[in-house]
């Protein structure tokens, strides 16, 4: 009887397991589609993941070993059906900015990839134990603005990065300007190779025109056919252009990466970053395909799947990862209906390194490059911060902030300025929200505005005031001061009404301040009213004894409420405001 109990118990823990889930409610007829988006999705994987691996400063290899595992990772532990997880063009700047500076300058290759991993398995503990805490939402701490912003910031970082290797040269600088200086300089010297120029130059064209005029068609992989195909007809590496070469043949062993003690805290600085973004992507692409496909969008279990995923990618041999906007929709156009899409696609990775390593050998470094400055375009979002510019100055303002940060600061203190923005930001909508008087206005219900409706009418004597935010220790004060100037006006109010609705909150200190405006007033014979306050709020403002100076009568369910209590004690009638009050 317990043997069966532990069997059933150890099976439901067991169909916990996204992937076994998934594996356990599969569809026959998905088979086929699965099979053939997954080798679609394959000729994509392997350049983008070579190419996003050199753009993270490690070597080309270790982005394919990061693509197989991450996707076997995610298959198992991720929520999503479709989503696809690998090297990102959003993340390498940041796990170069991270690694790089730990390794010095021509150091080992070997070191490079081992922080790398250590990085990874950082952002995998931290994934899961937030996920594990379900802090899912903090996703949400980069708005809307500072992240085209970051983006835009980035796009041009990178972009400026890969000029070089486009046109066959190196540039050694540590930020955006020095990169154009020395891309400049080299430039002019005359270091630019014509054949790696034309091939680069040729591979972006031929990428934005394939997407352009024929986008069902892979056209990295064309792209990269083409190049491969130039090189063996013109003999491109004795033209002067860096090929790929000969990858490692077989698979990664399973490896614990070391890494010196004080290495550690500036690699938790970038894997905190680095989780940061990587969520954001994941729960923004999430979305957009949960919506299309009808899922819900988990962003706890998101979070495990994530740290799942960096985790595999970690123990052999690779580096962070993130979700792909651009390879799910490649996916999901192919045809997929599970995670055995990935899974397709991680095995014929792995196939290709044991049985035939040299497939790309022939693959000039120009189309890495036009590679990821092709994906590079695809995250900057000018559309968007021209948007900002006509919608709401203030976020364009947060916008180009956190676009300066990146592009002259670095991509890691650009997402700390980003983070930190959003941040301030709320608070300071917080710090100074909207608040207005209200009035009666013939032919429409309630109180509205008087700075909308001018033409409104009040009552003499009584002035109805609303503040749209939580009362607490940064906005007490100005809450106050507004108070005390509608108690000062003249004619002299008797009754002033907080219309409380937008009060979700009041803490010690703005009851504090409560007390004290109380007994000004009072001492005035202005009487401070509330009315629609929460009963939270109520019993917040009971626990802290306002009542002692705040009369309990004059808290009221409704506005209208207060308003009628006035009339009935005062007789007053309803007047179109004085020029002078507006």
């Amino acid at each position: 009887m317990t043997s069966g109990r532990e069997g059933r118990g150890l099976l439901s823990r067991l169909r916990a397991v996204p992937g076994i889930r998934a594996a356990s409610s599969y569809r026959r007829e998905w088979l086929v589609k699965d099979l053939v988006a997954g080798v679609v999705l394959t000729t994509l994987l392997v350049p983008q993941g070579m190419a996003y691996a050199e753009l993270a400063g490690l070597p080309a290899i270790t982005g394919l070993y990061t693509t197989v595992l991450c996707l076997v990772g995610y298959a198992v532990c991720g929520p999503s059906r479709v989503l696809v997880l690998g090297p990102d063009s959003s993340l390498g700047p940041m796990i170069a900015a991270t690694v790089l500076p730990l390794v010095a300058a021509g150091g080992d290759p070997d070191r490079a990839v081992a922080l790398a991993s250590v990085l990874a398995l950082m952002v995998a503990t931290i994934m899961i134990l937030a996920s594990v805490a379900k802090l899912g939402f903090i996703a949400d701490l980069i708005s809307k603005p500072t992240r085209i912003g970051y983006m835009n910031g980035l796009a041009l970082t990178i972009l400026i990065g890969q000029l070089p290797k486009l046109l066959g040269f190196k540039v050694e600088a540590d930020h955006l300007i020095g990169e154009c200086v020395g891309f400049v300089r080299a430039l002019a010297d005359g270091a630019a190779v014509p054949a790696a120029a034309a091939v680069g130059v040729g591979g972006i064209v031929v990428v934005l025109a394939v997407q352009r005029f024929v986008p069902q068609v892979p056209a990295v992989l064309v792209m990269v056919v083409l190049a491969i195909g130039a090189t063996a007809v013109l003999d491109l590496g004795a033209h002067g252009v860096a090929l790929v070469g000969e990858l490692p043949a077989g698979f990664p062993p399973f490896t614990i990466p070391q890494a010196r003690l004080g290495d550690l805290a500036l690699l938790f600085g970038g894997a905190v970053g680095i989780a940061l973004v990587s969520l954001a992507d994941t729960i923004s692409n999430a979305s957009a395909f949960a919506a299309r496909t009808g899922q819900e969008v988990r962003g706890n279990q998101e979070m495990a799947g994530i740290g799942a995923a960096n985790l595999a990618a970690g123990l052999f041999q690779g580096f962070p990862v993130s979700t792909s906007g651009s390879r799910t929709a490649v996916a999901e156009r192919a045809g997929a209906r599970s995670q055995l899409t990935g899974v397709v696609g991680a095995a014929l990775i792995v196939l290709m390194l044991v049985f035939a390593p040299g497939l790309f050998r022939n693959l000039p470094q120009p189309a890495l490059a036009a590679v990821v400055i092709t994906a590079s375009l695809s995250l900057a979002d000018v559309s968007g911060a021209v948007r900002l510019w006509r919608q709401r100055r203030t976020d364009f303002l947060l916008c180009c902030v956190a676009f300066v940060g990146v592009a002259l600061l670095g991509v890691l203190t650009g997402i700390a300025i980003a983070v930190a923005l959003s941040v301030l930001n709320v608070f300071r909508r917080a710090w100074w929200p909207y608040h207005t008087v209200l009035g009666r206005v013939r032919g429409l219900e309630g109180y509205h505005d008087v700075r909308s409706y001018p033409e409104a009418e009040r009552l003499p004597g009584l002035v109805i005031y609303r503040f749209d935010a939580p009362l607490f220790f940064a906005n007490a004060r100005t809450f106050r001061d507004a108070i005390r100037r509608l108690a000062e006006a003249d004619p002299r109010p008797n009754w002033i009404v907080v219309a409380a609705e937008p009060m979700t909150d009041v803490d010690t200190t703005a009851a504090d301040v409560l007390e004290e405006l109380d007994e000004t007033l009072n001492a005035d014979r202005v009487h401070l009213v509330f009315a629609e306050l929460k009963d939270p709020v109520r019993r917040k403002i009971e626990r802290y004894e306002l009542t002692r100076t705040i009369d309990p009568r004059h808290f009221f369910p409704t506005v209208e409420a207060a308003v009628e209590a006035y009339r009935r004690r005062t007789g007053a009638q309803w007047a179109p405001a004085d020029t002078e009050d507006r």
